[in-house]
């Protein structure tokens, strides 16, 4: 083939290539890009392909021709919110409409990256539509099945299920109650091995020092750190005295312990995913039926409400969820996520949902409620939600943040976040890698789920 005919097909290519190029100008818009916490006022986005080629002032924005124009009208746009502990739903005999149905409920609620903390084989083909196209939903990164006491039977079946999880493409490894000290070394050395990250809650035979030591990647739930500063590790051990998470031995706690286990936490590069609304609705003492009717309890079934009833429902039963025992423990829990966050430990937007009376997206509001009443500023709380999740998979600047280069993953939203977080709770809009879904659009998936679980 002669030179000319290649240069003839080189230049053919890149026409049709150019033809099928989608370029997007988000016009009149505020920008928090989350680089820092300054507002870009007047601005435009330009994106190609899903991608962001450019920031720019709207004074130069009348220079880009040929492209889709959309007008933000004076919105506020900032990377979105993340929910880092999440319990993806399992399909139920290849049954996906809840699975589709959270999907939809994060990005109607500006979530736009997901942690799932609990694994399925069933969630892998839900990860791969997603990444496909052919189901709108916001970045999905998979832990397996998770390692406990009930699905680890020995150290060297531990490894090979590391081994297994590595193999099927999971992202991360989610470690729960009841391992051995043999379990989790064996657990710790393979993924660190295969470089697969791991975190989860600390078990009691463990404990917090030896599962950062061996290189826990995030402490789910803040767990492990209240044991470690009680000074009668006997009373941890045991469940009656203890309570759930350790509620009742909060007023034991020896806060002189905090200092070393922060250093040794900076240290190891620990992150912290604290979950404050589980606590708060699960393990508070607002009793379960009063959850029951809350507005957003209708996109979720009837079914799912009451298993979360009967699950707190022991608790009430047993004594255990009085003003008297919870609110010492949500102080202490306020307190310990602030002295943590404050020294500089990394902490992730997280609230597990669905989980007891957490509905997908809409608990994430409840959670960054929670962050801000304990004392954590609007820039740290978006932080949590955008840059540090990108931080945590190594991932920083390909998306969590509105720059040049960046994945086209954003939302609008009609005051700044910085000054009123409540904005965030009604995007205007969600742009997640170009894709754009207006308010319209939101609503209109929010009445179809609705109406799938009409009571």
């Amino acid at each position: 083939m002669n030179k000319s005919l290649l240069l003839i097909i080189g230049i053919s290519f890149l026409t049709v290539f150019q033809s099928f190029s989608h370029v997007q100008l988000f016009s009149n818009v505020h920008i928090i890009s989350m680089e820092n916490d300054a507002v870009l006022e007047n601005h435009a986005i330009l994106v190609e392909n899903g991608k962001i080629v450019k920031i720019l002032p709207m004074s130069e924005a009348s220079s880009i021709k040929g492209s889709e124009m959309i007008d933000g009208k004076g919105a506020y746009v900032f990377p979105g919110l993340a929910e880092f502990h999440s319990h993806i739903p399992v399909a139920q005999n290849g049954n996906t409409e809840f699975q589709e149905e959270s999907m939809w409920l994060y990005l109607a609620n500006g979530v736009l990256r997901v942690r799932g903390m609990i694994g399925h084989a069933s969630h892998l083909p839900l990860k791969a539509r997603v990444d496909a196209g052919e189901i709108p939903g916001p970045r999905l990164f998979l832990s397996g099945p998770s390692f406990s006491g009930t699905s680890v039977s020995s150290a060297e079946q531990a490894a090979q299920m590391v081994r297994d999880e590595k193999a099927a493409g999971y992202d991360h490894l989610k470690l729960h109650p009841g391992l051995e000290m043999d379990e989790f070394l064996a657990i710790s050395k393979t993924a660190q091995e295969l470089d697969i990250p791991f975190g989860g809650h600390v078990s009691l035979n463990v404990g917090l020092v030896p599962s950062i030591k061996g290189g826990y990647k995030s402490i789910e739930h803040m767990d492990g750190y209240v044991e470690a500063l009680i000074p009668d590790y006997s009373k941890v051990l045991d469940p009656e005295q203890a309570g759930p998470f350790s509620m009742l031995l909060v007023k034991e706690v020896d806060w002189s312990r905090l200092p070393e286990l922060i250093e040794l936490s900076l240290e190891h590069k620990v992150w912290i995913a604290p979950t404050l609304t589980l606590f708060d609705r699960y393990f508070g003492f607002k009793p379960a039926e009063e959850y029951r009717n809350i507005p957003e309890m209708k996109y979720v079934s009837e079914t799912l409400v009451q298993n979360w009833i009967n699950a707190k429902t022991p608790y009430e039963t047993r004594g255990v969820l009085t003003k008297a025992n919870v609110q010492p423990y949500l102080d202490f829990r306020n307190k310990l996520f602030m002295t943590l966050h404050e020294a500089g430990v990394p902490v992730l937007m997280t609230s597990d949902s669905p989980q007891v009376f957490n509905v997908p997206g809409f608990s994430i509001h409840h959670e960054i409620e929670l962050m801000s009443k304990a004392g954590m500023s609007n820039f740290e709380i978006l932080k949590s939600g955008s840059v540090n999740p990108a931080r945590y998979f190594d991932q920083e600047g390909e998306w969590g943040v509105i720059k040049a280069g960046a994945s086209a993953d954003f939302v609008m939203v009609e005051k700044n976040p910085l000054k009123d977080l409540n904005t965030l709770k009604e995007p205007v809009m969600v742009v997640m890698k170009g894709e754009v879904y207006d308010r319209q659009e939101l609503q209109k998936q929010l009445e179809k789920i609705e109406m799938n679980h009409k009571r």
